[in-house]
């Protein structure tokens, strides 16, 4: 008889991978080292930021039949709404045809994907921690609540148990295995904008709200309790704005009165927020191999990245409707062969997301509000608009459409250099409208070919 299949880390890779592989009939455990918070009546705040699902993630979630369920709990977000200085805002689309990624709260999509797991029969086991793992024999040795120890052996060992991965480390002292991890210079913190007073939405709910100030930028999603989850990034030291300049609670109402005045005005309870939630850091992970004997990393285990992109989960997500596609064609049986494809395939792919996110974060921090980004989009918007089809924006490549993110990087930096050459013309604000777009859409595919 085989042996169960073991998923370190119930969160949402492990729980929606725990629902895929059980649909295969295999038997399913899933350990965490916390305990089970979805009976408690207060769940954690002021550790994570708010997820945007988009169409890498509908997919996944459609092929294990969970599509409907989470999408009671979203709320689509057609664009993002810039707030200036003075507290003037204007909107940009993400896509056309009203395309919007949705935003919803980890916890409640972290609790759809486990009492879905649950039903399917998985089994859930809280307050396991791992103390080892032996790679060359599946075993898991694991330290429990009471003081007591357990070891599991197992058929397969994924690590979806994120970042500071439990089988990550195991790999790294018992394999050889390149890794890089790089800590960027930005933390973040979690603060809030309730409802109003009358119950509503303090503002545009349909709208990714930034407020981009350079070197730091506050964001806000909508949550269905008609409040914003709002997160505030910014260096941790720096000579001029920074979290170490912020000392207390005078200095946190002066930041923001001085740089997110109309934030200011709706966060009644900014001072206790600002001061209770941790700061937290922002970490790319890459390594390689994911997989040795029938351990196999996934999700941010494999390949931890910045949420500049609102890929993490979306690629997370991914990996799994990867993963179950290689099962569903090379059977259980072949495990070797199913894990050797995943890594090989995904690797680029997930290299390739690391960097756009970054360089996504730029763009958001530092360019959304320049007026000459926003004639660069018009005319991206004008090139997609007349050639559907040849021109596709970077964005919606990885935001609306299942293209392989290395290919999308590709074809984006082509892309770039073309609307680079366009927007030296130092008169563009006053010609775009009446640019040759035929000439433009030319010199792309003649970059291509060369």
């Amino acid at each position: 008889m085989n042996q169960p299949i073991s998923i370190l880390g119930a969160g949402l890779i492990g729980s929606l991978l725990g629902v895929y592989l059980k649909k295969r009939g295999l038997d399913v455990h899933i350990y965490d080292k916390r305990s089970d918070w979805r009976s408690q009546q207060v769940l954690s705040e002021g550790r994570s930021i708010n997820m945007a699902i988009s169409y890498r993630g509908w997919k996944a979630l459609q092929k294990a039949g969970l599509k409907e369920k989470v999408e009671a709990h979203t709320i689509p977000m057609y664009g993002r709404r810039i707030h200036d200085e003075h507290g003037v805002t204007y909107f940009q689309p993400y896509g056309k045809n009203d395309e919007a990624i949705y935003s919803v709260s980890r916890n409640i999509l972290n609790q759809v994907l486990l009492d879905e797991a649950e039903k399917e029969g998985v089994q859930l086991h809280f307050e396991h921690k791992v103390d080892h793992v032996d790679v060359s024999k599946n075993s898991i040795d694991f330290s429990l609540k009471d003081g007591q120890t357990k070891t599991c052996k197992s058929e397969v060992v994924f690590g979806a148990d994120g970042a500071f991965s439990s089988l990550r480390t195991a790999m790294q002292k018992q394999m050889r295995l390149n890794f890089r991890q790089e800590y960027i210079s930005h933390g973040y913190k979690e603060l809030t904008i309730p409802a109003t007073e009358d119950g509503a939405f303090a503002m545009d709910p349909n709208a990714l709200h930034i407020w981009p100030r350079g070197n730091f930028m506050l964001i806000a999603l909508p949550n269905q309790d008609k409040s914003f989850t709002c997160t505030l990034f910014m260096p941790f030291e720096d000579e001029k704005i920074s979290f170490d300049k912020i000392r207390d609670e005078q200095d946190v109402v002066t930041f923001f009165q001085t740089y997110f005045n109309d934030a200011y005005q709706l966060m009644p309870s900014l001072t206790a927020d600002f001061c209770q939630n941790q700061t937290s850091a922002l970490v790319n992970i890459e390594c390689y191999p994911w997989t040795v004997n029938h351990c196999t990393l996934i999700g941010d285990a494999a390949h931890a990245i910045v949420p500049f992109y609102g890929q993490g989960m979306n690629s997370g997500f991914e990996d799994c409707f990867i993963l179950d596609g290689l099962i569903e064609k090379y059977g259980t049986f072949s495990w070797d062969l199913v894990f050797e494809k995943f890594q090989k395939m995904r690797k680029p792919d997930t290299d390739a997301i690391c960097k756009l996110a970054m360089d996504n974060f730029k763009e958001m921090r530092d360019k959304v509000s320049d007026p000459r980004f926003l004639i660069r989009k018009k005319i991206e918007a004008k090139l997609h608009e007349l050639f559907p089809y040849d021109w596709v924006p970077l964005y919606s490549m990885v935001t609306f459409t299942d293209i392989k993110y290395s290919d999308a990087y590709a074809i984006g930096k082509v892309q770039e250099a073309v609307l680079d050459k366009v927007m030296s013309d130092p008169f563009i604000a006053q010609k775009w409208e009446n640019l040759d777009y035929h000439a433009i859409l030319d010199n792309v595919e003649t970059s291509r070919a060369v």
